[in-house]
């Protein structure tokens, strides 16, 4: 009942530009296998991320730092198996990209090895010459601002980003970078609810928030926080779609439904 019966034609990034513009919202998840990657399919969802969050929630690790370029190379190419329909987007780990020429070539890894349509990685500054670069070479870019955890030594912490003026001034003028450099969509993670619907107005590629309120363009959660499987205190903008669906398809369907609608995420989930 929970089946999307669509015909599996590729969601493309031109896709989900156009969503933007039509107002549409988009539905993200996080897998790293192939069986969770053929629920989210078949449930609907727009995008799949594999996210170097693969690190503390299959690893069991601290942080994301620990996750390796062959890591995230095995994950993507399980995940690709799965999936006929969603656009898949690949995590670029920590220090993988800290050069144009590694950037590079670890990208080719994700795109070739991989099967991924899309890398995604953090930061805006010195990391917009290798949004430019890999923009050149026609390999579509996410990026990611807000709570970044490849910077969480530097951040002192896992927290909320943009809360007072000048910070809040550095993430809009840091979101119109990467813009500018050729990033095609912006995860915006752990951002003030009022402060993520500016930016979403004055960009023209889409955003996809975690933590960043409803007014993003799109949401996208990691599937052991959907589930409700994450060890310990869950993040405040996660929710259990699990209860009351029974199934992890169920749950997906769920999520998807609650975020087209708008239902998710509610003021409770956001900042």
């Amino acid at each position: 009942m929970y089946a999307n019966t669509a015909p599996a034609v590729p969601i493309t990034v031109p896709d989900l530009q156009a969503r933007k513009r039509r107002g549409e919202k988009i539905v993200a998840i996080t897998a790293y296998e192939a069986g969770i990657a053929a629920r989210a399919d078949e449930a609907g969802v727009d995008l799949v991320l594999v996210g170097d969050s693969l690190g503390m929630v299959v690893q069991g690790h601290a942080s994301t730092l620990p996750v390796t370029m062959d890591a995230m190379v095995y994950h993507t190419a399980c995940v690709a198996r799965g999936l006929r329909r969603p656009l898949l987007v690949a995590d670029l780990p920590f220090m993988s990209y800290r050069n144009e020429d590694l950037a590079l070539a670890n990208t080719a890894r994700l795109l070739g090895e991989g099967g991924a349509a899309m890398v995604k990685l953090e930061g805006a500054e010195w990391v917009c010459t290798i949004i430019h670069a890999l923009k050149r070479h026609e390999v579509p870019v996410c990026a990611h601002l807000g709570l970044t955890p490849q910077s969480v030594h530097r951040l002192g912490g896992y927290k909320v980003q943009g809360r007072d003026e000048p910070t809040a001034a550095k993430l809009r003028a840091d979101a119109r970078a990467v813009q500018d450099a050729g990033a095609d969509l912006l995860v915006l993670e752990c951002v003030p609810a009022g402060l993520a619907t500016e930016i979403s107005r004055d960009l023209a590629i889409p955003t996809i928030g975690i933590g960043a309120g409803a007014g993003c363009d799109g949401q996208v959660l990691v599937v052991h926080d959907l589930l409700g499987i994450t060890p310990g205190k869950r993040p405040r903008f996660s929710k259990d779609f699990l209860a009351g669906t029974n199934s992890v398809l169920g749950a997906i369907s769920a999520y998807a439904a609650a975020v087209r609608s708008g239902e998710f995420p509610a003021a409770e989930h956001s900042y």
